[in-house]
C-alpha cells in the first residue's frame, strides 16, 4: 500500500491531472467569488492567495513536512527578485486585460510555451525534436479558435500583452530552474520563501492603485461570515494549486506546464459551457478539439 502510494506521488502525470483538477475549480470559484459575492478585489484576492502561501507552507514546516534550505545572501536575493517577477507578472496581466479584448489576450497568451521554447534554447541551451515543435502548432492555434472573437486591442495594450506573455513564460523557466537547479528547493520551501514577498508587494500595489481603500468600505458594509469563509476557501484552495503547481513543474518541465496551461484555458471554456449554460460556435469547438489533441499529442 505504502509503495503504491510513493509511486502514485512520483508519477508526474498524477501532480498534472491535480494541477489540472485544481486549476480549473480555482478558475471558476474566482469567478463565483467576484461575481455571485460582489468582490471584484483582484489583487485583494491575490492578498488572499499569497497570505494562505505564507500560513500554510509554515504550518508544513512547522509539522515536519519539509525543512528549508539554508541559502546565502545571493540565493535570498534570487528569491527577491523570483517573488517580484510573479507580482509583476500578475500586475502587467491585469493592467493589459483592461486594454485589450479578452479573445485577443487569451489569443497572446496561448504563445507561452513558444517563448518558453525560445529561453530555454537562447539561455539554457536546451534542445526540443521536431515533433515538439509541431505539436505546439494545434495547441496554440487551437486556443486562438476557441476564443475567436472580438480582437480589438490599442498599441499600450498590444506592447503589455506580449510583454507580460513573456514574462509568464520566464516565471514558468525560472521556477523549474530554482527547483531542479543548483537549489534545488522543496515545492514548499520554494512557497515559503516566495509568497511573504509577494504578499507585501501585493498589498503595496492594491494600495497604489487605490483598490485597498474600496476592500477596507466593503469590509465595513459587505463582509459577513458566509463571505469570509469563501475567501478562506478561495485561498485554502489556491494554496494547494500553489504546492501542486510547483511540485508538477519539478517533475515535469516549463514547457510541459505552459502547454498544460493552454490545455486548461479550453477545458475551463467547455466547463463554463456546460455550468452557465453558454453557448459556443462551431470555430470554438474546433478550437477546443484542436487544443485537446495538441496537448495529447505533445505528451
Amino acid at each position: 500500500m505504502a509503495t503504491s502510494v510513493k509511486q502514485c506521488l512520483d508519477s508526474s502525470m498524477v501532480w498534472l491531472a491535480l494541477y489540472f483538477f485544481l486549476n480549473l475549480g480555482l478558475t471558476l470559484y474566482n469567478k463565483v467569488i467576484m461575481a455571485m459575492f460582489q468582490f471584484p478585489f483582484p489583487w485583494a484576492l491575490t492578498a488572499v492567495h499569497t497570505l494562505c502561501g505564507t500560513i500554510g507552507s509554515y504550518i508544513f514546516w512547522k509539522i515536519g513536512i519539509f525543512k528549508p534550505s539554508k541559502l546565502g545572501e545571493k540565493e535570498n536575493m534570487i528569491m527577491l527578485l523570483f517573488s517580484v517577477l510573479y507580482t509583476i507578472n500578475i500586475a502587467i496581466s491585469n493592467v493589459s486585460l483592461n486594454l485589450v479584448t479578452v479573445p485577443f489576450h487569451q489569443v497572446v497568451r496561448a504563445m507561452t510555451p513558444v517563448f518558453t521554447v525560445m529561453l530555454n534554447v537562447m539561455f539554457l541551451k536546451k534542445i526540443y525534436s521536431t515533433m515538439v515543435y509541431i505539436s505546439l502548432v494545434p495547441v496554440i492555434a487551437g486556443v486562438a479558435f476557441a476564443t475567436f472573437g472580438d480582437y480589438n486591442y490599442t498599441a499600450m495594450g498590444f506592447f503589455l500583452t506580449v510583454l507580460g506573455t513573456i514574462l509568464a513564460a520566464l516565471k514558468t523557466v525560472v521556477t523549474n530552474r530554482v527547483q531542479v537547479g543548483r537549489l534545488k528547493l522543496h515545492p514548499l520551501d520554494l512557497l515559503l520563501r516566495m509568497s511573504p514577498l509577494a504578499f507585501i508587494q501585493t498589498m503595496l500595489y492594491s494600495y497604489v492603485t487605490g483598490e485597498m481603500a474600496l476592500v477596507q468600505e466593503y469590509c465595513k458594509t459587505n463582509l459577513t461570515s458566509s463571505v469570509f469563509c469563501a475567501l478562506l476557501l478561495n485561498g485554502i484552495i489556491a494554496f494547494f494549486l500553489n504546492v501542486v503547481s510547483f511540485t508538477a513543474n519539478k517533475k515535469t518541465s516549463a514547457l510541459t506546464m505552459t502547454v498544460a496551461g493552454n490545455v486548461k484555458q479550453v477545458l475551463s471554456i467547455v466547463l463554463a459551457v456546460i455550468i452557465f449554460d453558454l453557448s459556443i460556435t462551431a470555430t470554438n469547438g474546433l478550437g477546443i478539439i484542436l487544443t485537446l489533441a495538441g496537448g495529447a499529442w505533445y505528451r
